[in-house]
């Protein structure tokens, strides 16, 4: 009986900007996204059927029939390249969800990798439509671990210059924000795209490249929630980070730090501090 095993990374929008909406009701977006070095654990073995079991600190509220993410990518591949075969799959979620980090997008797209493995059939393009289909994060998460600038719908996927070495502290104040909320309370939906990430930044030139860009979602999370300001405040005041945003929709924010070190440093002072918050130092992948 074949098992695979994988991790999926949070992804981490550094900028969101918002620069229209398609007559479906899509919304388009420019973004600069990285992947963290915090996961989600993903195993998939042989079995008859699809099924899918989820585990881990954030297993409550997650779905195990179709509406899940990871079974509809899985079912997804299935039926695109005509596999009869199934699989077991048991989800460990340690990143939360509905959280602006993408940690179900991540899911899927490392389900999608795996069980093309384990059903032996050509993968799934980031722009196939039925990749399109399962949401915005999908196929950008499939670029993991590489930075990417993403555009369109989030079907557009583009290479960026290598970044300097960074890391992360991910905070979240433990709030769920529906995503539709936060784009309905946009108060313009065409807005400035993101500026050219020019190459061979050192970590001071990144982050002020950063600082003259946005998360054009934080306004309207912000007015939804405003634990997220809280969260940014105390990053903000935090000597060693150097920038600080929220990350895709909410309630996760980021803060900007030279390295790892540094990250741990910081998370230690925001758990103390917060000790109901979720906080995760991570590398930038």
């Amino acid at each position: 009986m074949a098992t695979i095993k994988g991790s999926a990374p949070a992804k981490i929008n550094l900028t969101l900007h918002v620069t229209g909406q398609r007559t479906d009701g899509y919304h388009q977006l420019d973004s600069l996204v990285v992947f963290a070095e915090v996961f989600d654990q993903i195993t998939a073995t042989s079995a008859p059927n699809l099924q899918v079991v989820v585990n881990g600190p954030f297993a409550q509220g997650i779905p195990t029939d179709h509406t899940n993410l990871v079974m509809r990518a899985a079912t997804a591949l299935r039926k695109a390249r005509h596999v009869t075969k199934g699989a077991h799959l048991q989800l460990e979620k340690h990143l939360p969800h509905a959280a602006g980090i993408g940690s179900g997008s991540s899911d899927a797209a490392v389900t999608l990798a795996m069980l093309a493995t384990l059903w032996d059939v050509e993968p799934l393009p980031a722009n196939a439509p039925e990749i399109v289909a399962l949401g915005a994060d999908v196929p950008v998460c499939l670029q993991a671990p590489n930075p990417t600038h993403m555009t369109g719908i989030g079907e557009i996927l583009l290479p960026v210059p290598a970044l300097p070495e960074c890391a992360l502290v991910l905070v979240n104040p433990r709030v769920s924000i529906s995503t539709s909320a936060v784009f309905d309370g946009l108060a313009s939906k065409r807005n400035p795209s993101m500026g050219t990430l020019p190459m061979g930044l050192d970590f001071n030139g990144f982050v002020s490249w950063l600082a003259a860009q946005r998360n054009d979602l934080e306004p309207p999370a912000l007015a939804i929630a405003p634990e997220i300001d809280t969260a940014l405040t105390k990053l903000r005041s935090m000597p060693k980070v150097a920038h600080a945003a929220m990350s895709g929709s909410g309630a996760t924010c980021y803060g900007l730090v030279r390295n790892l070190a540094d990250a741990r440093q910081v998370a230690r002072a925001m758990q103390v501090a917060h000790m109901g918050w979720w906080v995760a130092p991570a590398a930038v992948l």
